[in-house]
């Protein structure tokens, strides 16, 4: 079943947001006090480990889990697992047999590790994703020798989201360290193939409950966000795949077939010609970054039609090297489509206007006929403002960055899609260092202050929702 919208309440004030209520009881002075002096000092131990935050980040970078095919995953999952085993927490290898991508030379290995406070408190989990995408051409330096230069250290993956992950557990392990007092429970998890749809990751742990009360109470996700933004959900995204289907005949004789490619051209025009234009003009209320991502997309994600995709090279004497082409009338044109949509449209709606076109098409172009799979569908989500994960992210942000937090909502679906879906939980938010921008990118970069401040913002919101001493 698809979990409901939830649609995210006008932005107020800070101060609206943030001040006590009059029936708010405070504490002593002298119990101010130590919560002050606590916090200062966890967020002082955190600075202090700034070299090791940096060192683990590029643990992780330079392990290269590049998906697809999904490399050295069980690598990384063990780099994480084993640490965090090493500071008193239980650790779980959770391979996701059977879903997609799953297989002997490319296992998908999850890691969850858990920490016990006192009883009587929440849990927090910090997930992050371990999958990285191809590095690409045009790097200036080796994309997975994790070099810093100035603020700055480059690499795959160090801005989506290994800085991420790694702040997370420097957060939680200062925590720890610094022997301050909670109730309930800290989560590190490590997970695979996000960036193929996050099937054999958190969409598995959730599926296993590992992201469901009683288990699991708050989620915190450090995507590259920036460390004064805070996440509340994303747009929805349809993904499909249309076919053209034409008639195949010698090349030379094209009138005695039907180009599949000629009629999947009349469907792209219709896209671009009279959809495009709809798309833009539908706007939604929520606070998507960047502001061109706030109007309904469509994106051609590919495109094959006729013979298996070739390589065409030539000698020095302009003779043809490899396979060449035969001459005949493509029959079949394939084109995916990934359409996202915003919280004021349905994916009925969504996909009504897409089956409407196609149809239009095979009443009035001669031979037209069309077949349409869908791949992938997950509708938008948003965590109310008041949720109170979002108030001790934002709560954390006056503290350590002395500024209010901007709230926004991510133009491409992260796991939270997962959590709210299949974990029932709407306690999840993205937050962590980094620049949006910056990912998939040659030169990826996370500024290595971010990674600070992140890792410092995390920890006081995750004592703040356990209700630590030092909240």
């Amino acid at each position: 079943m698809t979990a409901p919208v939830t649609q995210a309440p006008a932005a107020g004030g800070f101060i609206e947001q943030f001040v006590l209520p009059r029936s708010v009881t405070l504490a002593p002075p002298t119990r101010l006090l130590a919560m002050s002096t606590q916090t200062d000092a966890l967020l002082a131990r955190i600075e202090g480990r700034r070299d090791e935050l940096v060192a683990l980040t590029q643990a992780l970078v330079r392990i290269p889990t590049v998906n697809p095919p999904g490399d050295a995953y069980e690598d990384c999952a063990r780099l994480l697992g084993e640490r965090l085993q090493r500071r008193g927490f239980a650790v779980e290898y959770l391979r996701a047999t059977g879903a997609p991508g799953d297989k002997d030379a490319h296992p998908r290995v999850n890691v969850v590790a858990r920490h016990e406070g006192r009883p009587g408190g929440e849990c927090v989990h910090f997930n992050g994703h371990i999958d990285v995408v191809e590095a690409g051409p045009g790097w200036s330096h080796d994309p997975f020798a994790a070099v810093v230069v100035g603020d700055r250290l480059y690499g795959r993956g160090s801005c989506d989201m290994k800085g991420g992950l790694a702040a997370s557990v420097i957060a939680v392990e200062s925590i720890i360290d610094a022997g301050i007092p909670f109730a309930g429970a800290l989560e590190i998890s490590g997970t695979v193939d996000e960036e193929s749809g996050g099937y054999a990751g958190v969409g598995h742990l959730a599926g296993l409950g590992y992201f469901s009360r009683p288990k699991v109470h708050h989620v915190i996700i450090p995507e590259p966000l920036g460390v004064d933004r805070i996440c509340l959900g994303h747009r929805g995204v349809w993904w499909a795949e249309v076919e053209t289907r034409g008639r195949i005949a010698h090349g030379s004789m094209p009138f005695l077939g039907d180009s599949a490619i000629s009629h999947m051209g009349a469907f792209l025009h219709l896209l671009e010609a009279e959809l495009g234009p709809r798309l833009r003009e539908r706007r939604t209320a929520q606070p998507v970054e960047p502001p061109g991502a706030r109007s309904s997309t469509l994106n051609v994600n590919s495109l094959h039609g006729g013979h298996v995709e070739q390589r065409f090279v030539a000698d020095a004497d302009g003779r043809p090297l490899g396979d060449l082409p035969a001459p005949v009338v493509a029959h079949s044109c394939r084109a995916v489509i990934d359409r996202r949509f915003i919280a004021e449209e349905t994916l009925e709606g969504v996909k009504a206007e897409i089956v409407a076109m196609l149809d239009e098409l095979k009443r009035t172009r001669p031979g037209f006929d069309y077949g349409l799979r869908e791949i992938m569908s997950f509708l938008p989500t948003a965590t109310p403002r008041d949720a109170p994960v979002v108030q001790a992210t934002a709560r954390a942000i006056a503290r350590v960055l002395g500024r209010e937090p901007q709230y926004i909502a991510s133009p491409g679906t992260y796991d939270q899609k997962h959590i709210v879906r299949s974990g029932r939980l709407d306690q999840c938010i993205a937050y962590g260092p980094g620049i949006l921008d910056l990912a998939h990118q040659p030169d990826e970069y996370v500024g290595i202050q971010a990674l600070v401040d992140s890792a410092q913002v995390m920890a006081l919101a995750a004592l703040q929702l356990m209700k630590g001493a030092a909240a």
